[in-house]
């Protein structure tokens, strides 16, 4: 009766050990993709700040024209 017992509790502990082995597979894999929209996240912020710099200089460009064209009050 305790091999019995014992083949069964070690039976258990192997399936443990697969499914721990597994969710340390996507632990690693999720921890991956993370990684990588991270990197996404911060090329798209650097485009966006460089976006509002270019929209930046043409506002003040454009002011700059129609207060030589005087097409703006003050």
């Amino acid at each position: 009766m305790t091999a019995d017992i014992e083949s069964l509790v070690l039976e258990h502990l192997r399936a443990i050990r697969a499914t721990q082995t597994d969710h340390g597979e996507r632990l690693r894999s999720i921890e991956l993709h993370f990684g990588t929209l991270g990197q996404r996240v911060g090329a798209l912020t650097t485009a966006v700040d460089s976006g509002k710099s270019d929209l930046d200089g043409l506002r003040r460009r454009v002011e700059r024209i129609e207060r030589r064209l005087e097409l703006t009050e003050g």
